[in-house]
């Protein structure tokens, strides 16, 4: 069976490369990101991860869209982040550019639910092993046979992004810490981080099926106080429980948190700051 991209996917894709032109990077990490969402296996494999989780399981949205939204709102974070002067892990350790740390953070973003082909069980375990051959396969395009120590880090960081997206292992590296806090910010109507059952009908008072559908809009922005400011607009205050059992618990365990202000709004209500 052939995948074919939707539009929503291709429309994602094309500001992926818009949003890199913007930070005017390396040209290997714009050429990292057109073979990333144009690889026929990543395409499939996140094709099938999204079967298995919708239809299988009945969860919610663990395929393409998903991830591109979450590459996509790294991208922005990393941005803001060299904006602010704030060096990366690689960077602060000096051995690699702030371009090595994005490439690593968007391997990690594009990769970090495949593992779900497998189950929800340890997938982000799961996702470590099926996307280092995928990472390698790329990486050795765009650096060839040379730069052997280039590929191993970006390789290991992606994983280390990988590996601690659900926010319940320890990470180290801010690199890490961005890809999840990105992951957590796609909340939006129909894409709650915690799993619905989507296969049946919600109970009265489900908090998690209200609370989802309340999130209208995640916008990630330059802070006024820290680089990056996340604000989550609702329809109604149930959305608060989304932001405070899901989003907020992501970023108090990620290495980012000091650079992250959150801010939760109602309709025209006055915003409520958490960070």
């Amino acid at each position: 069976m052939e995948y074919m991209r939707s539009p929503k996917e291709n429309s994602l894709d094309a500001k992926i490369i818009e949003a890199l032109e913007k930070l005017a990077p390396s040209e290997k990490v714009v050429e990292t990101a057109a073979l990333m969402t144009s690889d026929a296996e990543i395409q499939t494999i996140q094709e099938y991860a999204n079967n298995v989780s919708l239809i299988r399981l009945g969860f919610n949205d663990h395929g393409p869209v998903h991830m591109r939204i979450v590459v996509l709102n790294a991208i922005t974070m990393m941005g803001l982040i060299r904006e602010a002067g704030i060096k990366t892990s690689l960077e602060t350790e000096e051995v690699g550019t702030f371009w090595d740390s994005l490439s690593a953070v968007m391997f990690a973003s594009m990769l970090h639910d495949v593992g779900m082909c497998v189950g929800r069980q340890d997938h982000e375990i799961h996702s470590s092993y099926l996307a280092t051959p995928i990472i390698d396969r790329i990486l050795a395009k765009v650096y060839g046979d040379d730069l052997l120590h280039k590929r191993i880090m970006i390789r290991s960081l992606a994983l280390e992004g990988i590996f601690g997206h659900m926010g319940n292992r320890t990470i180290h590296s801010l690199e890490a810490g961005i890809v999840q806090i990105a992951d957590g910010c796609d909340m939006t109507k129909g894409r709650a981080r915690i799993p619905i059952a989507l296969s049946y009908s919600p109970r009265a008072g489900d908090i998690h099926q209200y609370s989802a559908s309340a999130i209208k809009e995640v916008r990630i922005s330059k802070g006024e106080e820290r680089p990056i400011c996340v604000q989550v607009f609702m329809t109604s205050e149930v959305g608060l429980f989304q932001v405070e059992e899901v989003l907020l618990s992501k970023i108090a365990s990620s290495t980012a948190k000091g650079h992250i202000e959150l801010r939760a709004q109602v309709q025209d209500g006055e915003p409520k700051r958490y960070l």
